[in-house]
């Protein structure tokens, strides 16, 4: 690629977005919805503070690493604290039944790394695990509600591991938290009474499901409700004094293998207590791409976040961003277009890199981006036939076909620094809401392996996120550390599927190029497009685009997004937090 691209790129958008704005909205109707969307569908303030931070989607989550950095704590331990707390508190988004991805500072090292703690596929799974009698994939919720859909848990093993390594507090201080609000109970918030209410007949399938989140009328606790959990307290107790040996050996984890067998007989998994034994938690390089002289960096495969992030931004790179209103819908098919074509590659070459070879690097060459943001033509919508895989630099020449899995919302994501600059970002869940179903020990156990790809091949061709053994499955969880000049500068990531890549992605741009705070930049509306159609924000001011962009070419679906966004921004003066008003988080610092 020429090194004239980025500035043909720039003067030839000029030009348009003066043209898109008038043809679309005109010029006047274009200024007028900017400042709407950029002041977002809240007015939650930016909370500062001096010395360290959390940022959570719960406010007992809060709390508890709050207390955890107060104690003298660091932010590996308010990381334990935070996630053992969200289980109890936030039970349908993420958990010890679970798996999560940190991506973690040392300050003291002056190091970036992440720690991979995907679930892994039973070493029994074969690749028609999510296919009939007639190799057809099953339907998504026949193969999630039972135990086919767990996966050996990473949560767990990833906080003890990363605290043997890098924690300063002891290890059962800080499950002591977490064991005394299961003992005590929590108030039930509205979120999670509604999801409850929501999914009332999948909960009941499961004896105990439903005993501890149902009446025995068959309907939820009501809001308020004080929820306590003795099975959870008493499985903390175990893991305080035993640690993860706990969970992964002896009675724990005989019960989560007979759950798993026998929890929904109509649907049995395949997890063994060699496969809960063997469990290894991995720790990889961040990946990372300069976006305006900022590093954005975040993990790398089995989640696929990191490198669509950095693709939608890298071919954005040329683009002049900084100089678009958020109002105006040329901006958005810049962003909308940019998202299409990383998810083309993302669907076509992205999975746990352990079991497929991967062109990461390729994915990321500036060169090759700037050849896919060459495709962007202003006033000129990609057609499906223009958003295809590209070809990126590769020295494993490989053949595959796009991947067909689907990725429901849920999760849960926090942001932590230290007063000793220590930074984790962390991305946690049990994929869909409530995972599963099964309960087991006063926990919900995961339905990770739905994300994997039902097929296995399309027209003969294998499809890289399909079901092995061992295998991990693709993830779009995208915890974000972004680095200015050697130095950690802001921690952000989000819950939402496939969408939480169009979330974080958003939110950078509104921070780096639109020069948001980053609460700013988390109650802006969202616009995500993934695959062509373009979802807009029930509710919010991004509805007034839907006419503008359907003129465009898009097709438009208005819904609801409910991020969780959370970040931290890092300055010389201190800390500035947000938390997602889509969700209950809150943040605290001092």
């Amino acid at each position: 690629m020429k090194a004239g691209l980025k500035n043909g790129i720039r003067l030839n958008l000029a030009a348009a977005l003066m043209l898109l704005s008038a043809n679309a909205l005109g010029q006047d109707a274009a200024d007028s919805v900017a400042p709407e969307i950029a002041t977002g569908i809240s007015s939650r303030q930016a909370v500062s503070a001096k010395d360290f931070m959390v940022a959570t989607a719960n406010p007992y989550a809060t709390k508890a690493g709050h207390d955890a950095l107060a104690a003298g704590g660091n932010a590996i331990d308010a990381m334990v604290a935070v996630q053992l707390v969200l289980g109890l508190v936030e039970p349908q988004s993420s958990g010890i039944g679970g798996g999560a991805f940190l991506v973690y500072f040392d300050n003291d090292e002056g190091l970036l790394t992440t720690f991979d703690g995907r679930e892994t596929a039973p070493m029994a799974a074969t690749p028609t695990l999510f296919q009939n009698v007639n190799g057809e994939p099953l339907k998504f919720f026949d193969a999630v509600v039972g135990g086919r859909s767990v996966g050996t848990p990473g949560t767990l093993k990833l906080l003890y591991d990363t605290h043997a390594a890098h924690g300063k507090l002891e290890w059962a201080t800080l499950v002591q938290p977490a064991i005394d609000l299961a003992e005590q109970g929590f108030e039930l918030s509205e979120r999670l009474f509604k999801q409850l209410s929501a999914d009332v007949d999948r909960l009941g399938l499961h004896e105990e499901t439903s005993a501890h989140f149902l009446k025995d009328d068959g309907t939820p606790h009501p809001q308020g409700h004080l929820l306590a959990n003795p099975a959870y307290a008493q499985t903390l107790k175990s893991i305080a004094a035993q640690g993860a040996d706990a969970f992964y050996k002896g009675p724990i984890a005989q019960k989560i293998v007979d759950t798993v067998k026998n929890g929904n007989p109509n649907n049995p998994g395949l997890l063994s207590h060699e496969d809960l034994a063997n469990y290894r938690i991995k720790e990889r390089p961040p990946v990372c791409l300069s976006y305006r002289g900022y590093d954005v960096c975040g993990m790398g495969p089995p989640s696929s976040g990191a490198l669509t992030v950095g693709q939608i931004l890298g071919i954005l790179e040329p683009f002049d961003m900084a100089a678009q209103k958020p109002g105006n819908p040329a901006t958005w098919q810049l962003i909308g277009d940019a998202s299409r074509l990383a998810f083309a590659d993302r669907g076509r070459y992205m999975a746990d890199s352990d079991f497929v070879p991967m062109p990461t690097e390729g994915l990321l060459d500036q060169a090759y981006l700037d050849e896919r943001a060459h495709l962007i033509e202003p006033r000129a919508v990609l057609t499906p036939d223009q958003v295809k895989p590209g070809s990126p630099a590769w020295d494993h020449v490989m053949l595959l076909a796009d991947d067909e899995s689907l990725e429901l919302p849920s999760t849960s994501h926090f942001a932590i620094v230290d007063a000793d600059g220590n930074v984790v970002s962390m991305t946690t869940t049990i994929e869909n809401g409530f995972g599963s179903r099964l309960m087991t020990s006063g926990f919900l156990l995961n339905n990770e392996l739905t994300d994997f790809s039902f097929r296995t091949h399309r027209d003969g061709i294998p499809i890289a996120n399909r079901v092995e053994p061992g295998k991990r499955p693709r993830s779009s969880m995208a915890p974000t550390i972004i680095m200015k000049d050697g130095k950690p500068y802001m921690a952000i990531g989000s819950p939402g599927g496939s969408r939480i890549i169009g979330f974080v992605a958003q939110a950078i741009i509104a921070h780096i190029d639109w020069g948001m705070n980053v609460q700013a930049a988390i109650n802006m509306p969202h616009l995500v497009n993934r695959f062509g159609t373009y979802d807009l924000e029930k509710g919010s001011e991004a509805e007034k685009l839907a006419a503008p962009l359907e003129a465009l070419g898009y097709k438009v679906n208005i819904r609801d997004l409910n991020s969780g966004l959370h970040a931290i921004h890092i300055t010389d003066d201190g800390l500035t937090g947000g938390a997602d008003p889509r969700r209950e988080g809150t943040v605290m610092g001092n």
